[in-house]
């Protein structure tokens, strides 16, 4: 039996169309390439802490005393609760720390403060987290207060 006459097999495209269909590919694929890599930040080159310690430790020590002595005032004032005091305290023993040593205290948790040598921050910063993340009744805030002064105070 003959195959009839109306029926042709499949016709064959073109080279060209794949050709086309290839480049049209690598130009969404290149253009999605370009927008990634040129949206990207380049990467800020790895240079040495440039930290220089504070020249003169004796005022870096008042002026904190005194940020520690505002903080008290307010709580007694009614304008920090006694947990934001507390926090507030421990914030700025931190950052005594960060500005006399240069370690990034302020970013770091109590394990971390521990692994680095900064032993009377750490502890300082321990006896004041029940004030900042204990249960009610909080301790006196002029308790945590003292811990921070004596903890600046000592600093060498």
């Amino acid at each position: 039996m003959q195959a009839e006459p109306g029926i042709y097999g499949p016709l064959q495209y073109s080279q060209a169309w794949l050709w086309a269909g290839v480049a049209l590919l690598a130009a969404v694929l290149g253009w999605y390439a370009f927008v990634f890599l040129s949206t990207r930040q380049p990467a800020a080159p790895q240079q040495a802490s440039r930290f220089t310690p504070p020249s003169d430790l004796a005022r870096l020590k008042e002026a904190y005393l005194q940020r520690i002595d505002a903080v008290t005032a307010d709580a007694d004032a009614g304008l920090l609760t006694a947990r934001e005091s507390h926090q507030e305290l421990s914030l700025l023993v931190r950052r005594f720390a960060r500005d006399v040593t240069g370690i990034d205290a302020p970013r770091m948790t109590l394990a971390e403060l521990h692994g680095h040598p900064l032993p009377p921050v750490a502890e300082a910063v321990r006896t004041i987290y029940p004030g900042e993340f204990g249960l009610e009744p909080l301790p006196p805030v002029t308790q945590s207060a003292a811990t921070a002064r004596q903890t600046v105070r000592q600093w060498n």
